[in-house]
């Protein structure tokens, strides 16, 4: 398989689960990842969201807030529910995977007009919305939690061991935290530690996803460098994540998080959704990328034509 930097939208439409994590792990730490929110007014009005980060270098595509039994992407053009993700592949040429949230008990409010991160049913990790999710043609799940929605590292962990015995070797299966996501005795080094990756990669997980060091309080290069090692020694995969509105900071500290993540030894690089709202700021998708791969591998990702 090729690396992910040398694929081309005809080599993402029908890549196999391992095919994509060996394309990734070629590429040596140079995979971007983007979160977007299709569920509110895109940033270009009449483009969604993943478009605008995929035309600014994203590799991968993370759609975040995304109720897979009332399917929403603005800017999309009108298609059936259920071709949602189908269509955003078409448009975008990129692989896609969505959030679910294995919540046991909602921490913060559930009324939309307090919370902008109010849980519905459609977000929740459970085995049907898996189920909706794959049929849609979504490549990974990540298993993670927004703010102060409530989500444990245990509960993670009994999903995945749900969501690898229902669908075996064909879904990219991605967990972890990039906050405390309101689980306050998670926080700090306690979001991840080497017990909860060995009980992910027990259950299942083929991507552990971290907290980007300078993101978190307490959370350095050398803490993380451990983790990723740790994770690689398991022959998983890593992700660290920027999830704290720092996608929205300048591209100075962008290309500062950029670098560390790199020293981490870390696969892909995660932007979260909180520019203005709904994705990272499009110079800093563009700045991370050139920071970890450098010009030509970041212009040649924007400039490819999906219909390659």
């Amino acid at each position: 398989m090729k690396r992910i930097l040398d694929c081309q939208s005809s080599d993402f439409a029908n890549i196999s689960r391992r095919e994509l994590l060996d394309a990734i792990a070629g590429s040596e730490g140079r995979t971007v990842a983007c979160e977007t929110i299709g569920a509110i007014m895109p940033m270009l009005g009449d483009i969604t969201n993943a478009e605008f980060a995929a035309a600014m270098g994203a590799d991968l595509l993370i759609l975040n807030l995304f109720d897979v039994q009332r399917p929403q992407i603005q800017g999309l053009p009108k298609v059936a529910p259920e071709d949602t993700v189908r269509k955003l592949k078409e448009l975008t040429g990129r692989p896609i995977g969505i959030n679910l949230e294995p919540v046991e008990q909602v921490l913060s409010s559930e009324d939309p007009e307090e919370n902008m991160w109010a849980m519905t049913s459609g977000r929740k990790a459970t085995l049907e919305n898996a189920k909706k999710a794959v049929a849609m043609g979504v490549n990974f799940i990540l298993l993670t939690g927004n703010p102060g929605i409530g989500v444990s590292n245990q509960a993670i962990t009994q999903t995945l061991e749900l969501y690898r015995a229902t669908f075996g070797d064909s879904l990219i299966l991605a967990a972890g935290k990039m906050h405390a996501s309101g689980i306050l005795s998670e926080g700090g080094e306690g979001i991840i530690s080497r017990s909860d990756i060995a009980a992910f990669a027990e259950a299942g997980a083929d991507i552990i996803l971290l907290p980007a060091p300078g993101t978190v309080p307490g959370i350095t290069v050398e803490y993380v460098r451990g983790l990723v090692s740790y994770a690689h020694s398991l022959g998983l995969l890593t992700i660290t994540a920027i999830g704290t509105s720092q996608e929205g900071a300048d591209t100075a500290t962008i290309r500062q998080l950029a670098l560390m993540c790199k020293m981490t030894g870390t696969d892909i690089h995660h932007l979260g959704d909180a520019g203005y709202g709904g994705m990272a700021l499009p110079e800093n998708i563009q700045a991370y990328s050139i920071a970890v791969r450098g010009i030509r591998h970041t212009y040649r990702r924007m400039a490819a034509s999906i219909n390659r």
